[in-house]
């Protein structure tokens, strides 16, 4: 039998709620849904703004969650985020990315948790104040943006829960350095279940402004384990980000390695990587020679570009299915260009094996 906790659904393709739907009936989802007690969906809006722009939830993806949790049965919801700092209140957030109407749609409860209670636990000595809501829902869905951040290099899964604490803790947090914080929140609240918006993540910045097309998502029980796994695909190993590398030190889980299963679909949707690609993407995009790429393979590209800006090959590095039976001098990535000197395989391969050959 499966390992639920150590598995990984992933899903390729542009109809997002359809996708989240899906994702959820395939990982078996309603099996884990408590008899009763409420159930807490928590977006990432740390800032009005559009999710093309990379750094939001789309809205369409809590959607499929919402249909699929009321096909399930389930009618006490509740979508529940705090933006950033820098915004007093999370009400322009909530309305102008498609929240308000979509818990009014489906009859779900919105929650600024910058006026919800709190409740405070202590974790290796220290105290954390964490959201009432959230640290007592039944089960708790957390919908986060796998993208870059200007400190931490990585914000997905259990960054995400920093959205679920006063904004006393959240300036705490810096002033701790980030990531002990973080790994020991994921003490205090733990997913139940993550549905990753892996669609137009930020190369960068957790703000966004420089989207890379990937209309990827996944979902994983664990998640540490979605978390380390997403990190590879930005690019980086798991032992680079140190919230993670905390996390495990203290036993809280474990990195998705070989033994991971990972169940993926709709690889046939993948589109074609953008032509004009903007902002950071067209400055890398000078290195690359592409012919059809898929976006998946084109984004892991541009994320490991990003990280290695004076790539050790010479000339630019091929990547597409022009490429593909074709035999190329020089580099390549993904399976496609298995006709040339170098290749990286893969389908599409991660930014961090990318890297690493960059390197």
């Amino acid at each position: 039998m499966m390992e639920r906790e150590n598995t990984l659904w992933i899903r390729y393709g542009t109809e997002l709620a359809d996708m989240a739907y899906t994702l959820m009936e395939d990982a078996g989802v309603h099996s884990t849904l408590p008899k009763t007690g409420s159930i807490v969906v928590k977006p990432n809006l740390l800032i009005a703004d559009k999710a093309e722009n990379g750094a939001t939830t789309h809205p369409e993806i809590v959607e499929g969650i919402l249909r699929y949790l009321r096909d399930a049965g389930v009618r006490d919801i509740t979508i529940a985020e705090g933006a950033w700092v820098g915004e007093r209140n999370t009400t322009h957030a909530f309305d102008f990315c498609g929240f308000t109407a979509l818990a009014r749609n489906y009859g779900a409860a919105i929650l600024d948790t910058k006026t919800d209670e709190t409740v405070t636990k202590t974790v290796g000595g220290r105290r954390y104040s964490v959201c009432k809501t959230a640290y007592e829902a039944a089960y708790l869905i957390d919908v986060p943006v796998l993208k870059g951040h200007c400190q931490t290099k990585l914000t997905c899964a259990m960054k995400n829960m920093k959205g679920c604490i006063p904004d006393s803790e959240k300036r705490r947090y810096h002033t701790m350095g980030l990531h002990r914080p973080i790994a020991e929140l994921f003490e205090i609240l733990r997913p139940d279940l993550t549905v990753v918006d892996s669609i137009c993540g930020d190369l960068t910045f957790e703000e966004g402004g420089n989207p890379v097309q990937t209309d990827r998502m996944l979902l994983g029980y664990d998640a540490l384990l979605v978390d380390s796994y997403c990190a590879r695909l930005i690019g980086y190993e798991p032992d680079e980000i140190g919230y993670l590398r905390e996390a495990v030190k203290n036993g809280r889980g474990r990195f998705a390695d070989e033994s991971t299963t990972v169940i993926e679909s709709g690889a046939e949707k993948r589109p074609v990587a953008p032509q004009n690609p903007g902002g950071v993407m067209r400055g890398l995009s000078r290195f690359v020679e592409e012919d059809s790429a898929c976006s998946a393979c084109f984004s892991a590209l541009m994320y490991a570009l990003d990280k290695v800006r004076n790539p050790a090959i010479k000339g630019k590095v091929k990547i597409g299915q022009g490429f593909r039976g074709k035999s190329c001098p020089g580099f390549g990535v993904g399976n496609c260009t298995a006709g040339c000197e170098e290749h990286v395989k893969g389908c599409p391969p991660t930014a961090a094996s990318i890297r690493q050959a960059l390197k």
